[in-house]
């Protein structure tokens, strides 16, 4: 059994297959709604995602919310803000999952980032969701089953573990990884 087939089963609450038979301990899967967010000043990845037990995930919605770099840095974060607000407003999420900034050597760079995920934390704080973060190495891990996995690896890995037939935006793509990450590895208590 390959890792895809893993997360299948785990995701449809089937046991997995082990050494020794039973699986102590098992966890149970996640079951809800997570929205992911792949932060960035100018193309934003939104993926709102429900799991439930014996079921695929299931896309809700996704976007990207893509600001000019004409426009001052200031209103790219407003637009933030509001399209993960305008999101949240009923979707019923129970958690947000997000990508976290990878290490860059331009301080300019880092702040930036750093800003545009600051306005989508603010967003899910004022609807009182817990936040989550991932490094992108750990969520390409969960999804593709390796840390090194191109951008196009990762986006086919997304769309088949979500039987969705539209390619999605890269940031989508990335957006929906973090949420799958986050149902993949996620445990009541941590």
């Amino acid at each position: 059994m390959n890792v895809r087939q893993m997360w299948k089963a785990k995701l449809e609450g089937r046991p997995l297959p082990r050494l020794g038979g039973a699986v102590p301990g098992a966890r149970p899967p996640f079951a809800g709604r997570i929205l992911g967010i792949d932060p960035s000043l100018r193309g934003t990845g939104l993926a709102l995602i429900e799991f439930a037990p014996g079921r695929q995930p299931v896309l809700l919605h996704c976007r990207t919310v893509r600001v000019p770099a004409r426009r001052p840095m200031s209103v790219a974060l407003a637009e933030i803000h509001a399209a993960v607000t305008a999101l949240l407003a009923g979707a019923q999420a129970r958690h947000v999952a997000l990508e976290r900034s990878i290490y860059v050597q331009n301080f300019q760079t880092a702040q930036i980032l750093g800003a545009a995920r600051g306005a989508a934390m603010a967003a899910a704080a004022l609807h009182g969701l817990p936040v989550f973060e991932y490094p992108p190495l750990r969520v390409k891990q969960a999804v593709v089953g390796a840390g090194r996995a191109s951008k196009e690896q990762m986006a086919r890995t997304v769309m088949a573990l979500l039987g969705h037939g539209r390619p999605l935006a890269y940031d989508e793509a990335d957006a929906a990884g973090v949420a799958l990450c986050h149902a993949f590895t996620w445990h009541e208590g941590g």
